[in-house]
């Protein structure tokens, strides 16, 4: 190899080192682009009208793809991002709350955070979702809000004092506030045995298949506005 190939053959790897650590500093900065990436997609085709049921949280929102056909006659913006906490949600509410003007907030997200770390406590998820709640009252004030409860999963059972003290402490909560409601999935979602039911989750044991939507069909359609 000449020197002038020699010389551009090192210049070419230094310039790949680069694009690669950029890339993986991308990646790490903006953990949830691939998502983000999508609703600008779609509201770039069609931005969602004002007044409608938004859906924000994790991923038991996020695979509900076809949410919007359970619930026919309600218009529904879905805006949840999978592996979202909390936290999460409060970081981006200009991305994925604010921009819709909606009539309705449904949340379901907690869960990930209970699984983040066995640090997080039930008061810990309790003070996020505060957070949340007074961002959302504080630039919407009238807006009803609905919280679906931390589902009961077998990937998660280990987990389940935890989120059953979470979901009692952010229903006390909201039983003070206006404009709310809280929806307990828990129990529709448990066997005769008092465990997660088997056959209403994927194969990973913690997403829902179509059975588990159909019970939170079941629950949330006399909850939304129409």
């Amino acid at each position: 190899m000449n020197r002038n190939k020699k010389k551009n053959f090192i210049i070419f790897k230094i310039v790949l080192v680069c694009i690669l650590f950029l890339h993986g500093t991308i990646s790490i900065a903006q953990p949830f682009a691939r998502e983000f990436a999508q609703f600008k997609r779609e509201d770039s085709i069609k931005f969602p009208a004002a007044n409608q049921i938004l859906f924000i949280g994790s991923s038991s929102f996020t695979i509900w793809q076809d949410v919007q056909s359970y619930f026919p006659t309600k218009p529904i913006v879905n805006r949840g991002f999978g592996g979202s906490t909390l936290l999460d949600v409060i970081h981006y509410s200009d991305k994925v709350i604010f921009p819709y003007q909606p009539k309705q907030i449904v949340i379901y997200c907690g869960e990930n955070d209970v699984a983040s770390s066995d640090t997080v406590s039930a008061n810990i998820v309790l003070s996020r979702f505060k957070t949340l709640f007074n961002l959302i009252r504080n630039k919407i004030p009238d807006v009803p809000i609905l919280f679906v409860s931390l589902k009961p999963s077998p990937a998660r059972w280990n987990m389940k004092d935890r989120m059953i003290a979470s979901n009692n402490l952010i229903k006390k909560y909201l039983r003070k506030q206006k404009n709310t409601k809280f929806l307990s999935v828990w129990k529709p979602m448990l066997s005769e045995n008092g465990e997660p039911r088997n056959d209403i989750f994927l194969q990973d044991n913690l997403h829902m298949n179509a059975k588990g939507y159909a019970i939170w069909q079941e629950l949330l359609a006399p909850l939304l506005l129409n």
